[in-house]
């Protein structure tokens, strides 16, 4: 059995990539939905049957775990997923979201205040919200939607005007509510980390989630060997794209410090 990663396009590599430095010996596979791909706009009953359709194809590739590496799909399908769809079609299966090891992460360093940026579908969602006030409600917690971002990064355009202008909006709330550290709600994100920071006072820290996914996953493991000892240990990873495999691949390899193998394309 494998562990099946799957995001609407390709952040969720930046999650893989994090995955292959805790536990490289494990064998993953990758699924990229980058023909309908970006998530965060649409409505959220077609992210919820699109995931759905996700954790189908990867179930059909032999995963027996599933991490939604797509803050927008954890956000606004998880749950259903989880409690309906598993039990009744998969209960042989795990499906695990992104959100709360960064809420986790925000309670081990006793923030008080943090900030939270996302895709519209993720920040409306109000989930990073939830999960960060189930474990301190307490703690305040400041989203900001960042329309464009996700399809800047994706296209390319990092170090451009217009990621520029679009954290400068997104991430006005964000210092003017002075907080202590920053979520970055979407797994594109740590790939501008250094457009970010240049946006950000020194003072906020900046918390990585998919080193926090990653470090979670492992623990989760660790505290389930019942699961951890059916994954099968040969180091492979296969990857699946929707869209063009060949463009995949090409941009794929700027989120991997990996080498990216084989991207098949696949109707889902």
């Amino acid at each position: 059995m494998k562990i099946g990663v799957f995001d609407s396009g390709l952040g969720g590599l930046t999650v893989l990539d994090a995955l292959l430095d805790e536990l490289p010996d494990h064998d993953y596979v990758y699924l990229g939905d980058t023909a309908r791909a970006p998530y965060g706009n649409r409505p959220s009953q077609e992210v919820e049957g699109f995931t759905i359709e996700a954790v189908e194809f990867l179930v059909r590739q032999s995963c027996n775990i599933v991490i939604i590496a797509c803050n927008t799909a954890s956000s606004e399908a998880l749950r259903v997923i989880q409690q309906q769809v598993v039990p009744a079609k998969f209960p042989e299966i795990k499906v695990l979201g992104v959100l709360i090891p960064s809420a986790e992460a925000v309670h081990e360093k006793h923030y008080q205040t943090v900030g939270v940026i996302g895709t519209v579908g993720t920040i409306s969602s109000g989930a990073y919200e939830r999960e960060i006030k189930k474990i301190n409600h307490q703690t305040e917690v400041i989203v900001s939607a960042c329309p464009n971002l996700a399809g800047l990064i994706e296209s390319g355009s990092l170090d451009s005007k217009e990621v520029r202008e679009e954290l400068k909006i997104c991430l006005a709330p964000i210092v003017e509510g002075g907080a202590e550290a920053l979520i970055l709600g979407c797994t594109h994100y740590p790939l501008a980390i250094k457009e970010i920071e240049a946006a950000l006072p020194e003072t906020v820290d900046i918390i990585n989630s998919p080193e926090s996914i990653a470090r979670s996953f492992k623990s989760y493991l660790e505290r389930h060997p019942e699961i951890a000892s059916k994954i099968s240990r040969f180091g492979s990873v296969q990857y699946f794209t929707s869209g063009s495999a060949k463009d995949f691949r090409e941009q794929g390899c700027k989120f991997m410090k990996n080498k990216m193998d084989v991207v098949k394309w696949v109707k889902i």
